[in-house]
């Protein structure tokens, strides 16, 4: 038996539909529906529109009813896809030290950085890293992030990466957002391998990925082409493997050094993610391509660096998505829309670009085609905020926090 709900009304609902995937966007782009209502049929969403129409067709379907009774701004749940939130200790020490003036590069060299996660996330217990990626995944959900990319990344060796990513899968089935696994096996060389980094890389991908694929643990194969981590030339033969087994790419691309755009278009991947190194060359580059550049101003504000030079992806025709890349290292905050905001102001973004990349720009970036817009058919994941204005949302960067989260038509934050 279907399950019908009737939600609104809602003095704005921004659905996110008929946008571009591509290029710049005005705020006279955006699609707004005034005093609007939605229909939910158990998961998805049945019917969108004017409330009094909406309301007769609610009545019937005997629909149950959540009576917005004040100002309320509707939107697509947000989607996070980059984040690093399955990991155990804590990086405070890193912080403290590059503020007092050392490189991200030097403290990974004198025994900081990743390899220190890696160390306490191998101590961890799979059951710790449950409730860790629960409780973060929680706080995203509160803050209307109801899709959320989680990277494996922090074990690097067969048995320790197959512990996060059975505990992402674990956590995927006990909290409400939904959890999307990708595997960063190839985040950096560990210190403890006794071969070559491409020992390392043959071994990960003989062994690992049939086991991902066996017990559907990940569609997902990342890479962190940069010094101190992986090679352009090193990283062929594994992408090559990945392809042909059928597995998404998504690469961290020209973080601090540039190359890994140019690697992600010649393999087709969904998303390049990073990019505060890039020049010219490769905002033409992702510009032309279907891969999707991902911008991640947690790490910029985490690290005290410059922005993805999102503006100048946008007017190349690129596709803008934007993540938090919520991590215990560089990027610790994990505030998505602070961040956007924050980005949006700093790089001169209107609010729908800025709202396109952290909704449906950021499902393509995760090659999702079922949520990033509210429309009949898709995921009934919807977000409202307790004002009459939607340029309130970016404008308050990130201290006005959703009143109201359904996730797959079920009301996850807010009283009925």
């Amino acid at each position: 038996m279907k399950n019908y709900t009737l939600i609104g009304p809602f003095t704005q609902i921004l659905t996110m539909a008929g946008l571009p995937l591509k290029g710049p966007l005005s705020d006279e782009q955006l699609p707004i529906l005034e005093n609007g209502g939605i229909i939910m049929m158990d998961e998805k969403i049945h019917a969108i529109g004017p409330y009094p129409e909406i309301q007769a067709e609610a009545n019937l379907l005997n629909a149950e009813n959540i009576h917005i009774q004040s100002n309320m701004v509707c939107l697509p749940g947000l989607i996070d896809a980059h984040t690093h939130i399955c990991f155990g200790g804590s990086r405070a020490k890193d912080y403290a030290l590059r503020n007092s003036g050392k490189t991200y590069l030097e403290i990974a060299k004198s025994g900081g950085g990743i390899w220190d996660t890696v160390t306490e996330t191998r101590k961890a217990t799979k059951i710790s890293l449950i409730e860790g990626v629960k409780k973060r995944a929680d706080r995203h959900l509160t803050h209307g992030v109801t899709t959320i990319e989680v990277k494996s990344g922090y074990g690097l060796s067969l048995q320790e990466e197959l512990k996060m990513l059975r505990a992402i899968a674990q956590a995927n089935e006990e909290c409400q957002p939904d959890l999307i696994p990708t595997c960063l096996a190839a985040h950096m060389v560990p210190k403890d391998y006794q071969g070559s980094p491409a020992d390392y890389l043959s071994e990960i991908s003989t062994l690992l990925f049939p086991i991902l694929k066996k017990e559907k643990l990940a569609n997902r194969i990342d890479a962190f082409l940069e010094e101190g981590a992986f090679s352009l030339s090193l990283i062929a033969p594994y992408f090559e493997k990945a392809r042909e087994m059928g597995f998404d790419i998504t690469v961290h691309a020209d973080q601090f050094s540039t190359g890994g755009s140019d690697v992600a278009v010649k393999y087709k991947a969904v998303s390049a993610d990073h990019l505060e190194a890039s020049t010219e060359i490769e905002i033409q580059l992702l510009a032309k391509s279907n891969t999707v550049a991902t911008a991640l101003p947690g790490a910029s504000i985490g690290l005290g660096c410059n922005y993805a030079p999102s503006r100048r992806l946008l007017d190349a025709g690129a596709a803008l998505a934007i993540a938090s890349d919520w991590n215990p290292g560089s990027a610790p905050m994990g505030n998505l829309l602070l961040q956007a905001a924050v980005l949006g102001a700093s790089e001169k973004l209107s609010n729908t670009e800025v709202l396109a990349g952290i909704t449906f720009r950021a499902a393509a970036a995760l090659n999702l085609k079922d949520r990033g817009i509210l429309q009949t058919g898709l995921l009934a994941d919807l977000i409202a905020f307790p004002t009459k204005d939607y340029k309130e949302i970016l404008y308050q960067q990130g201290m006005m926090p959703p009143s109201l989260v359904c996730k797959k038509g079920k009301l996850a934050v807010g009283n009925n």
